[in-house]
This record gives structure tokens, sequence and C-alpha cells, in this order.
């Protein structure tokens, strides 16, 4: 588990518990054991099983958590997800922290899902975007891939994406080459992105060295199939397309040939999935 994600996992839990959790400490006694599960109450794609299973044990090792599905399975509504036995104490002040987390990401995974499907009779990948919750970012781009989407870069440091604010100077290709030629010394493996919003600077942008990836951005149809054709069969730069994508649009965009579409709704503005911790009687 990525350290970012343990830091997290630490902060939420230090959040909500503070100096104890007085409910359970004057309304369940000591000695109560409990047995439940995490259930469904509405379809979709599980992720964040392994993270609900670490808040359970950072709360109380001796509870026994286990996972019933994998993360990036299909669930329905109803499905058992995990079991949960142990102390009742524990497992009431680990419940909402561990279903935060399950909530979120497995709606992230969730949204991610429907737009794969959406696309799955072309070979246009969905990407994510930067658009994620402060600190959360590990976590949403996990559940990404869990949901069968694939990671655009985590950070400003892992790959470089030359977008309009940066080309202050438009048109001045020679330093825009100059650039990406040493970076590229400097940092060889750190690929290279450049935003084009025009098929003038799709054309222009073609003609330069070291280019690995196009994004098209808010392009209409024909303008990226226009693009498509002016890269050819060539394996480099990628196009990616932006801007104006939604589950109604995004079949339409991935026909024109492009290899992926980036949509920052499925971590922005994703709804959390309808889950809950259900307690069963002990006999």
């Amino acid at each position: 588990m990525h350290e970012s994600i343990e830091r997290l996992i630490q902060a939420a839990l230090t959040e909500d518990i503070g100096s104890g959790d007085l409910t359970s400490q004057y309304f369940v006694p000591g000695d109560r054991r409990a047995t439940g599960f995490i259930v469904a109450r509405e379809s979709g794609v599980l992720s964040g099983g392994e993270v609900a299973l670490e808040v359970f044990r950072r709360v109380d090792p001796s509870i026994d958590a286990t996972l019933l599905v994998e993360d990036g399975s299909r669930i329905s509504e109803g499905a058992f997800l995990i079991k949960i036995e142990g102390p009742a104490r524990s497992v009431l002040t680990a419940e909402r922290t561990a279903l935060n987390f399950l909530q979120r990401m497995s709606g992230v995974a969730s949204a991610t899902w429907q737009f794969v499907e959406a696309v799955k009779s072309t070979n246009t990948g969905i990407l994510d975007t930067r658009k994620t919750i402060p600190g959360w970012r590990h976590l949403d781009k996990l559940a990404v891939t869990h949901g069968g989407g694939v990671n655009h870069r985590m950070g400003l440091y892992d790959r470089v994406m030359v977008k309009d604010n940066h080309l202050v100077a438009e048109g001045r290709l020679e330093e825009l080459q100059e650039a990406i030629t040493k970076l590229k010394d400097e940092h060889p493996d750190v690929e290279v992105e450049l935003e084009a919003d025009n098929l003038e600077q799709v054309e222009a942008f073609l003609g330069l060295e070291g280019v690995d990836h196009l994004l098209l951005d808010n392009m209409s149809l024909a303008d990226m199939r226009q693009a498509v054709e002016l890269r050819g069969d060539k394996a480099a730069p990628l196009l990616e397309a932006s801007g104006g994508v939604n589950l109604d649009t995004v079949a339409g965009i991935a026909a024109t040939g492009v290899d992926f579409i980036s949509v920052g709704a499925i971590t922005h503005s994703v709804k959390a999935l309808d889950l809950a911790l259900d307690f069963v009687k002990r006999e």
C-alpha cells in the first residue's frame, strides 16, 4: 500500500475518533462481539476493499475482516462484500471511516466502468485526470484502474503537459523544439504531451521531434478524425481527446480513432456507491 494511502487512513481515523468513540464506550458493552457484512445497496464496481480492511486492522488488530469480493469486480445490489467479526465497540468505531473510503472509491470505479463500457467496441482507452480530491490522488487513480480505466500522469513531475497557458509565444516552434530536446536530454524517461486547439497546431506539432502525445482539446468530431488522418500510421504521438466528454458523447469521440479520451468527471464529480454495514445476530 502506497505510503500516501497509509497516511490518509491514519488521518481519517484521527479526524473521526479524536479522543475516543464516546458512543461505543458508553452504550456498547465491552465484552460484546459482533458479526456483520458490508453489503451493496446498488450495483456497480467494487474498489477500496483492501483499504477498508486496513482501516479495521488499525482500529483493532483483533477484528477479523475478510474481503469476499475482489477489487475491480462487478457487484450487484445485495451482494456481500466484506465479512467482519470482532469486538462490537471496535467494529462500530471503524465502520464509518471504512465505508467512506469504500463508497468513494467504488463510486469512482463504477463511473469509470460506465465510460469504459461505452467505448468497448473501439480501441480507445479512458483516462483519468489530475482533477482529484487533494490528498486522495493515489486512491482515486487506483479506483480508476479497478473500473477498467487508464491512469494519466500522477502529477507535474512524471509527464510534461504543455498547454495553451504555457505557450506564451504562439507559433515559435523553434523554441518549443529546443525545450523538448533539453527536457529529453535531462529527463529521458519523461513523456511529452502538447495541447492542440486546432488542426493547424496539430499539423505543426506533428513536425516536432520528441512529442509522445497530442491533446486534442475541445475539437469537433470532424477535426478529431482529420487529426487522426494527419498522424497516419505512425506509432507516435498518441492522440488524446478532451472536453465535452460525457456518456452521451464518449462513443462518438472514440469512433474518430483517437487513442485515449480523458474524463475529469470520473474523479471530480462522482457519486459515492451506496454501501452499508449490516449486523447479523450471533448465536
